[in-house]
């Protein structure tokens, strides 16, 4: 697994401090993605990334709520770079075709950045935590339904997708991809590749004009 690094805002930092910056945050999504939120300190990322000490931390990202800011912007760069690259070749104006390339992708994201997956997972759960990003739970829902509901409700207005509530189906589709998430942890052996391309077939039928 590789994520993206955070390029915008490594502008103007020194070779030195963008790998130092790009380790806190490899090391933080990793610390979520085994330790839980809850668990991922400081202190913890510093051991993970071998870093002197936590002010290294503190100075690239000052506080806890910069630090979960960068990652979260790295895991959905990472994520959304990841279902550009694999919808090549798919028509922009093709909404069914990208509709389903998204469902095949975004299954197959499981498989290929678990990591980054499991700290989607974690934040979501503790959008809550004063110390926290305070724009984490807006991220997410664009990250889980955002994008799928705008071009449904494109494609409703083009007559490619039939009388669906685009925002029903968004959610639908963001509740599909994180059942066949807690499948697949509970059986790593599971077919993601069918699994894929089976939702991918049962919301081609449900958005179908009739």
């Amino acid at each position: 697994m590789q994520v993206i690094p955070d390029s915008r805002a490594e502008l103007g930092l020194s070779i030195t401090e963008a790998t130092t910056r790009a380790q806190i945050i490899g090391a933080t999504i990793a610390t979520i993605a085994e330790q839980g939120y809850a668990r991922t300190t400081f202190t913890r990322i510093k051991e993970r990334a071998g870093l002197s000490s936590t002010r290294l931390i503190s100075y690239h990202f000052t506080n806890k709520a910069g630090l979960l800011q960068a990652v979260l912007s790295t895991v959905v760069e990472t994520r959304t770079q990841y279902l550009s690259e694999h919808s090549t070749g798919i028509d922009p104006g093709d909404r069914r075709g990208n509709l389903r390339a998204y469902l095949e992708t975004s299954v197959a994201f499981l498989r290929d950045y678990p990591q980054c997956v499991q700290v989607l997972v974690e934040l979501g759960a503790h959008t809550g935590d004063r110390d926290g990003w305070s724009m984490t739970g807006v991220m997410l829902t664009q990250v889980r339904t955002g994008f799928v509901q705008r071009q449904l409700e494109q494609g409703k207005r083009e007559g490619v997708f039939g009388d669906i509530s685009a925002d029903v189906v968004a959610l639908s589709i963001a509740q599909a991809v994180d059942g066949v998430a807690a499948a697949y942890a509970a059986d790593p052996a599971l077919d993601l590749d069918r699994y894929g391309r089976e939702l991918a077939d049962l919301f081609d039928r449900a958005t179908a004009v009739r």
